[in-house]
């Protein structure tokens, strides 16, 4: 078997660039050739994971099947790619000196000192060639985050360089940099790129491709500048040009030959077998849709809109789908009481209830749902948004005024919402939640069934509370149904009203399993009733 290419990702200039995309849009076009490629991230952050950390710090913290809790670009590597991430696709600094401590604490080393190098150095390169090595991939793609110059960077780019010369011509680097427009000369500068380009060379490596960030078209003069400047050849020089939509990028770079620059610099053939049909028809749909929908999103991160990254992006598969625009209306939660809900929410054609932990924030969604169930407005309750529901249910339908989850109030005489069994114990709170994916059984002729179209599904899941099945009878009896169920632990994963147009909870994450070429049928069919709504 040949053996597996790689190609290393970093940025310079600044940071929020959008490796992330570059990477996804380069990995589609690739596999859109028909090779088998896959993506992954590393976070030169010391935290072994982004599970602890605060959103407003990280944006989303993304859950793969097998329940890793990751980054946020191997959200846009699944939804581009169309197939599943896992551990080995997200390694943190963290990670890598923990395992090197744990193998130091064993004696593994035999009594050497360690060292970042190579210690470090050779534990980042085992991560970077562990999917390689399944023999599953032609093409590993490894972005690397943060900006060149940064230290804690540094053993990231030693490993990159290392490699580089024990893999030789199966290995190499794409520099994605900045050339900004100066509106008072009305010039493109290139001294950024040179200077982020100088410092990636002082740490031993040289970039092959330059892909370049701009508001503007950069022309032909100074990819010429560039390339002699930079060491580069001139058609290596790509321009990125600021695109109206992350899903136009592939496109973009199509355009600009860099899945041919690519191939030919790893020696692989370029066959005329690109097929982008299913991509292209996607793009119209969503720049051409025949109808337009208002959905409020409710949560307490909204200031950051990465926060709800996953549910964002699956608004946008789903109004393709429906050939519908989705205009999210971004409200926090904190702002939502009994008297403002109204003005708030009143045109608003569905209602999501995003997932989240803690207190705060927490009474407005529960209003905000009281709202859509009593105004018969299609609404979808998702994690946390699913416990909310069924609090507002326990509330004002079943009177139980003080029925709480025991995360907000652990003496609520009735806890409908209750802590998992398993966790009661825990004391850390890293990676121990209940993470990745679960079965579910659906009931036959429930709107979950008929959403799903089978009875047997697997979603993933990131929570520590559950519904409390000692109150399932009394609230099947008033209307709320279960009609998801973990068939191995009886707990309720979807809950449902019999007498709404469309109103739905769920303890897991859907949002995690949407694609371009797959939107998730929760979300379609929550879009679609949105537009039935609309068109009343």
């Amino acid at each position: 078997m040949p053996s597996t290419k790689y190609i290393f990702v970093t940025g310079g200039v600044t940071s929020s660039l959008g490796k992330g995309i570059i990477s996804a849009s380069l990995a589609t076009l690739l596999q859109s050739r028909g090779y088998s490629v896959t993506i992954q991230k590393l976070d030169p952050y010391i935290n072994v994971d982004p599970g602890t950390l605060n959103p407003y710090e990280h944006g989303e913290c993304f859950v793969t099947n097998d329940g890793a809790e990751t980054d946020l670009d191997l959200g846009h590597y699944e939804r581009f790619l169309n197939r599943p991430t896992s551990q080995a696709n997200n390694v943190t600094t963290g990670r890598i000196y923990k395992s090197v401590i744990e193998k130091e604490r064993r004696g593994d080393y035999l009594g050497k000192t360690v060292q970042v190098i190579p210690h470090i150095t050779d534990e980042i390169k085992n991560r970077i060639q562990i999917l390689g090595n399944t023999g599953e991939f032609e093409i590993v793609i490894t972005e690397i985050g943060g900006t060149v110059g940064d230290i804690e960077a540094l053993p990231y780019i030693e490993s990159v360089r290392q490699l580089r010369w024990e893999l030789g011509e199966d290995c190499i680097v794409i520099h994605l940099t900045l050339v900004p427009f100066l509106a008072a000369t009305g010039e493109l500068k290139t001294k950024p790129t040179q200077h982020s380009v100088k410092a990636l060379q002082e740490s031993g490596v040289q970039p092959d491709i330059l892909v370049c960030r701009s508001e503007q078209p950069i022309g032909e003069e100074i990819k010429r500048k560039l390339a002699l400047f930079c060491n580069v050849k001139k058609e290596a020089v790509i321009e990125s040009i600021d695109a109206e939509t992350i899903y136009a990028v592939p496109i973009l770079m199509r355009n600009q030959h860099l899945d041919e620059v690519v191939l030919r610099r790893l020696g692989l053939p370029i066959e005329d077998n690109l097929d982008l049909v299913n991509w292209r028809d996607f793009l119209y749909k969503l720049r051409y849709p025949t109808t337009e929908v208002e959905i409020g999103l409710i949560g307490k991160y909204v200031e950051l809109h990465d926060s709800y990254k996953s549910i964002a992006e699956s608004f946008i598969h789903a109004g393709a789908a429906n050939e519908c625009k989705v205009n999210i209306n971004w409200i926090h939660s904190e702002n939502i009481t009994a008297e403002t809900a109204h003005k708030y929410l009143k045109n608003l054609d569905g209602i999501l209830v995003a997932p989240g932990f803690g207190e705060r924030g927490f009474d407005g969604k529960i209003e905000t749902i009281r709202h859509a169930r009593e105004n018969n407005i299609p609404f979808l309750g998702v994690c946390l948004g699913m416990q909310a529901a069924v609090i507002e249910f326990a509330r004002n339908v079943l009177k139980w005024k003080d029925a709480n989850s025991t995360e907000m109030n652990p003496k609520t005489k009735h806890p409908v919402i209750d802590i998992m069994e398993d966790q009661k114990k825990i004391t850390d709170k890293g990676g121990t939640m209940r993470l990745g994916a679960c079965d579910c059984e659906l009931k036959e002729g429930s709107k979950a069934y008929e959403t799903y179209r089978r009875k047997n599904i697997s979603e993933r899941h990131r929570h520590r509370f559950e519904f409390n099945n000692k109150y399932l009878k009394e609230f099947e009896d008033k209307g709320m149904l279960a009609t998801g169920i973990n068939p191995d632990m009886g707990l309720v994963e979807i809950v449902e009203l019999e007498d709404h147009p469309w109103f739905v909870g769920v303890q897991f994450h859907p949002e995690y399993k949407s694609t371009v070429a797959n939107p998730h049928p929760l979300f379609v069919k929550f879009v679609e009733a949105a537009v039935k709504k609309a068109s009343k």
